[in-house]
C-alpha cells in the first residue's frame, strides 16, 4: 500500500492542483513511484464524443509527466463549474464514500506514493442529498495527513489560521503550508508568511512564483517525508 499526502487549501481557486501537480512532479522526478487521485472533479469541459474530460487529472499528468491513466484519477466528474453535491444534484450520479475509498484503494495498491486532491476548501460538500459527504469524511476514511495550500497575498493570514483551526479540532492531521503567487521580497507575504507560522505552529514549506516547475526551498526526500 502507497503512503498518502492530502492537498487541501484555504478556498476555491487558490492553486491546489498546481501545487498537487508540483508534489507529484518532484517526487516523480526523483525516481519515485507516485500517483494522483481526487474524489470528485467539477468544471470539466466535454470532448466531441461527449464525455468529459477530468481537467485537473489532465493537467498534473502532462505537468509532470506520468503515466496514470486519467481514468484511475477520479472516480467522479461532473460538468458544472459549483461544488460536487450540488453538480451531482445537477447531472446525476452523486459521490458515494464506499466508491471514492475503492477506487483510493486500487490506485493505491498499485503505487507507492499517492498525492490525494480536495475540491475547494476544507469544508467543502462532495453529497448531501443521497449520502451527506464532506472533505473532511474522506481524509479521515482514507486516514490522510495534509497540507494547506494558501494565497501568498493579502487575506491569507485568516484564512490559513481559519482553515488551520478547522482542522485541528477535527483531529486531521497537518504537514505544513505552502505558499501560492509568491512574489519575493514582498514585506506583506514575508510577513504573512511569518505571521502564519507563528499562529498555527505549522511550517511554510515552499515559497511558489507563478510559473514555477519546482519546489523552492524543500528537496524530494522532505516532499516524501510528509506522506504516511
Amino acid at each position: 500500500m502507497s503512503r498518502n499526502l492530502f492537498v487541501t487549501g484555504t478556498g476555491t481557486e487558490i492553486g491546489k492542483t498546481y501545487v498537487a501537480g508540483l508534489l507529484v512532479k518532484t517526487l516523480h522526478d526523483a525516481g519515485l513511484d507516485v500517483a494522483y487521485y481526487k474524489a470528485a472533479m467539477s468544471g470539466n469541459d466535454r470532448r466531441a464524443d461527449g464525455s468529459l474530460i477530468p481537467g485537473d487529472a489532465l493537467f498534473v499528468k502532462e505537468f509532470a509527466g506520468i503515466t496514470q491513466s486519467m481514468e484511475s484519477m477520479c472516480p467522479y466528474v461532473y460538468e458544472h463549474a459549483v461544488s460536487p453535491h450540488l453538480a451531482s444534484r445537477l447531472e446525476g450520479n452523486p459521490v458515494r464514500m464506499e466508491v471514492v475509498e475503492k477506487a483510493f484503494r486500487e490506485v493505491s495498491a498499485e503505487h507507492d506514493y499517492v498525492v490525494v486532491e480536495g475540491s475547494g476548501g476544507i469544508l467543502c460538500p462532495l453529497g448531501y442529498d443521497e449520502e451527506r459527504i464532506q472533505l473532511e469524511d474522506v481524509v479521515h476514511r482514507l486516514r490522510l495527513p495534509s497540507v494547506i495550500v494558501a494565497d501568498a497575498g493579502l487575506g491569507t493570514i485568516n484564512g490559513v489560521v481559519l482553515t488551520y483551526e478547522y482542522m485541528r479540532q477535527k483531529g486531521l492531521p497537518m504537514r505544513g503550508i505552502l505558499f501560492n503567487h509568491y512574489h519575493e521580497g514582498d514585506l506583506m507575504e514575508e510577513d504573512n508568511r511569518n505571521m502564519c507560522e507563528e499562529m498555527t505552529g505549522l511550517p511554510v514549506l515552499s515559497c511558489i512564483v507563478k510559473g514555477d516547475k519546482t519546489l523552492a526551498g524543500i528537496t524530494a526526500e522532505q516532499v516524501a517525508a510528509l506522506f504516511s
